[in-house]
């Protein structure tokens, strides 16, 4: 009787589950929009790989982990400038008064860009690679809009080895009509599309992951009624830049997110705000609504990669058997010469 309840709430968890948020979460999104936004591609002068790890909910048995590598560049782009964006040149910053008075919009281009990630939560796994393609225009001198789509693949399985609730080592899971050694996996497309509209001192991203609606449902009992569903997530997020002094920047933006089901009104908004000093170090923070709040650090090395960390403290009940979220990101930046980049990142 107890292993039949146990049964019943873990697949009720995974219903639930496919009805809510059910791609992964990233504190910093901010340093590298391209993880929610394929529009993003090739929007650098160079080719920008990011590396990532998060383990959330640290101390909670079966917590999210997530991992992630991406790398995007421009095809095409012919308007390289000699000076490097992550150190300022000598006798000048080139994230100051003079970047804003000089920034010209990039010349219409391509991009490219591949992502793979892997998000891990109890027995529940999902693997993605997708490759993406971005077209860049200008609209005016500062201004550029760039639209975007990255297709590829989901393996979602669930690990049945984790499902003995007994402790007898029964092999047989009545639930999912199969031995308790197997995994249960499903493949699935994975489309995704974007817009984003950036200049010298402000961006706007609009994206929507997960584009086609599609049945996951792991059980083969009837008893189990309810079919999960992979829904769409949609992102809308802004942000601008204010000079505060000829080298700090401060650089507030918003998200608002929308998956059906994932709360009661389907809509998660979070407030960030960032300092950079000129190229070299920033520090940040954010607050999610109805979770909790995050604080960020990162610093360039050299003309060569970046690395940042974020801790996440969540306000929910999690806090009671939680010691918070750890979150690191290391990115490279290979044949940097100049960026195009909007206030976003660096």
């Amino acid at each position: 009787m107890i292993r039949k309840v146990f049964i019943r709430v873990f697949f009720l968890t995974v219903t639930v589950s496919a009805l809510s948020q059910q791609k992964p979460h990233y504190t910093q999104y901010v340093l590298n929009q391209y993880i929610i936004n394929p529009a993003i591609s090739g929007i650098e002068n160079y080719i920008d790989v990011k590396v990532s790890a998060r383990d959330q909910w640290v101390g909670l048995a079966g917590a999210p982990r997530t991992a992630y590598f991406t790398v995007h560049a421009p095809i095409g782009k012919k308007d390289y400038r000699t000076s490097a964006t992550s150190y300022a040149i000598p006798g000048a910053n080139p994230r100051g008064k003079y970047y804003w008075e000089s920034y010209t919009a990039a010349e219409p281009h391509h991009g490219i860009g591949l992502s793979v990630i892997n998000d891990k939560t109890g027995s529940y796994n999902r693997f993605t690679s997708a490759v993406s393609y971005a077209y860049h225009i200008g609209l005016n001198s500062t201004t550029n809009l760039s639209a975007g789509f990255a297709g590829g693949i989901s393996k979602i399985s669930i690990d049945g080895t984790r499902h003995d609730f007994s402790g007898s080592g029964d092999p047989i899971d009545p639930a999912t009509g199969s031995a308790i050694s197997a995994e249960l996996f499903k493949v699935r497309p994975d489309l995704s599309a974007g817009l984003y509209l950036y200049s010298r001192d402000y961006f706007i991203g609009l994206a929507a992951q997960q584009v086609i609606p599609q049945k996951l449902q792991f059980t083969d009992d009837a008893a189990f009624e309810t079919t999960g569903k992979l829904v769409p997530h949609i992102f809308l997020n802004a942000g601008y830049r204010f000079l505060l002094t000829d080298d700090i920047n401060a650089i507030p933006s918003v998200m608002v997110k929308y998956i059906t089901a994932s709360s009661k009104s389907g809509f998660q908004p979070e407030l960030n705000l960032k300092l950079q000093y000129r190229d070299l170090l920033w520090v940040g923070g954010s607050y999610r609504h109805q979770d909790g709040f995050a604080a960020m650090l990162g610093l360039n090395v050299s003309n060569t990669f970046n690395v940042s960390y974020a801790y996440d403290f969540t306000t929910t009940n999690l806090n009671t058997v939680s010691r918070g979220t750890h979150e690191f990101m290391i990115g490279f930046l290979l044949g940097n010469k100049y960026s195009e980049q909007c206030p976003r990142c660096w």
